[in-house]
């Protein structure tokens, strides 16, 4: 078996980029369809519509966590099997794991659709009746594609273990356009308001992870495809161990999620909980060229780490703090230079929305100069196999420090509290990754 000269080969700074380009491209182009769907909500239906999806995000976070951390860390052990030429072992754990996934969303949609009234309105959706009614719409609908949600993020990953990164563009290209046109279609056409956001979203999903299922079906020359198995749940469980990180982060995200909601109602009220919804946008929009490039050459790491290539270890590391440092600056300057416009999109000038999305806006863009370093080390340690290294950083960066501060500093800086809370973690966070990277410098030898 001819294993793919992308993954394979000895890189430089401009292979590197070339090859985690289409993943960069798949997270900017779905950052840019996640944020379509919020402009259409918020001005096509209503910003208490808009409030109404952010109060959904602790139960989405937390399937895309799930999704993550299976898609990250089997990835991690698939890439590592391949190095060690292990390929029907890579191949049966790649199906074993795609398959308890789905099975995972099958739960995860039963469960929710049963008890999604008392936990929206523990996340806060309980405060306004029509808050109530437009969540629990948007909710419903999500929760009946949990299978496929799960499926679909796990194969963003996957597809580039498998060195099918294009691939995976087309396909998220395909599913993200769908969602575009069906939002205008459903939403400023027919007029079905926040049950039309919903199925746009929903279809959008659908599309790229039947097509995804479909390809490893058929596509018996390349690395990976679906095959026989077997039910191994040691892989399982360190698939899961091994990508804890990214599920912290992302659950982490729902938890501070919730906190900024509550924060935001008992400060402002909904408008607040629209401005957060606004803000956490525009990070979407800002952030793929950290998380893309990252997850992008993780199977690199994985499959150089397998085959003890210390040398490719040291080149790749080098170059990718290079890479970060110079991304980190480019789009804090961004974020200054557009931030307003992004938000004006969302929320029409001089409303109370934009006004407080503006002006909290300034505080939180500092974040974008310590994020990048922050997410690229937690997947590092995940590409490793150090699950347990990455699940700390990502523990204290995305829950344990953006928590403190939430719980202290709005009550003695008021509403700027709440937007200083993720620029001081990802500050504090900056200083345990580059504890463990020196620490772990001899264990890996990527220095």
């Amino acid at each position: 078996m001819n294993i793919s000269s992308g993954i394979k080969k000895e890189h430089t700074m401009k292979s590197l980029l070339a090859y985690a380009a289409p993943t960069i491209s798949v997270m900017i182009f779905i950052s840019i369809y996640t944020m379509v769907d919020g402009i259409f909500v918020a001005r096509y239906v209503n910003s208490t519509a808009l409030a109404a999806v952010n109060i959904f995000m602790p139960v989405y976070g937390l399937i895309f966590a799930i999704a993550l951390m299976l898609g990250t860390g089997g990835s991690a052990l698939i890439a590592k099997k391949m190095g060690e030429n292990k390929y029907e072992e890579a191949r049966s754990n790649f199906t074993f794991i795609v398959i308890s996934g789905a099975a995972l969303g099958l739960f995860i949609m039963t469960a929710g659709l049963l008890f999604i009234q008392p936990l929206l309105e523990l996340f806060g959706a309980g405060t306004d009746p029509q808050l109530v009614d437009y969540t629990l719409t948007y909710a419903k609908i999500i929760l009946w594609i949990s299978p496929f949600l799960i499926v679909q993020v796990m194969f963003e990953t996957l597809f580039v273990t498998a060195g099918k990164p294009k691939l995976s563009l087309i396909i998220t290209i395909i599913g993200g356009s769908t969602n575009i046109i069906l939002d205008y279609l459903f939403i400023v056409v027919m007029n079905m308001g926040i049950e039309g956001a919903a199925l746009a979203t929903a279809i959008g999903m659908v599309i790229p992870a039947v097509l995804g299922i479909l390809y490893f079906f058929v596509a018996r020359k390349n690395m990976l495809y679906f095959t026989k198995f077997k039910v191994e749940w040691d892989i399982l469980l360190r698939s899961c161990i091994n990508g804890s990180s990214e599920m912290v982060t992302n659950l982490s995200s729902s938890v501070v999620t919730m906190a900024l909601n509550v924060l935001m109602l008992n400060f402002i009220g909904v408008d607040g909980v629209a401005a957060v919804t606004i803000m956490l946008y525009v990070m979407f929009v800002l952030t793929p060229f950290f998380m893309g490039y990252s997850v992008g050459i993780a199977p690199i790491i994985s499959y150089n780490y397998g085959s003890q290539n210390k040398g490719q270890l040291k080149i790749i590391f080098k170059n990718s703090m290079i890479f970060i440092s110079v991304s980190s600056m480019i789009v804090f300057i961004f974020s200054l230079l557009l931030g307003p416009y992004i938000i004006q999109f969302m929320s029409g000038e001089g409303s109370e929305v934009y006004e407080i999305a503006k002006n909290g806006f300034w505080i939180f863009s500092i974040s974008f100069l310590f994020m990048g370093f922050n997410i690229f080390t937690s997947m590092l340690f995940t590409a490793l196999s150090n699950g347990k290294v990455s699940a700390i950083i990502s523990l204290l960066r995305t829950l344990v420090f953006v928590l403190t501060a939430l719980l202290t500093l709005p009550f003695i800086l008021g509403v700027n509290g709440i937007w200083i809370a993720i620029p001081l973690a990802e500050f504090l966070s900056i200083i345990v990754c580059a504890f463990f990277i020196f620490r772990k410098r001899k264990v890996y030898q990527y220095i």
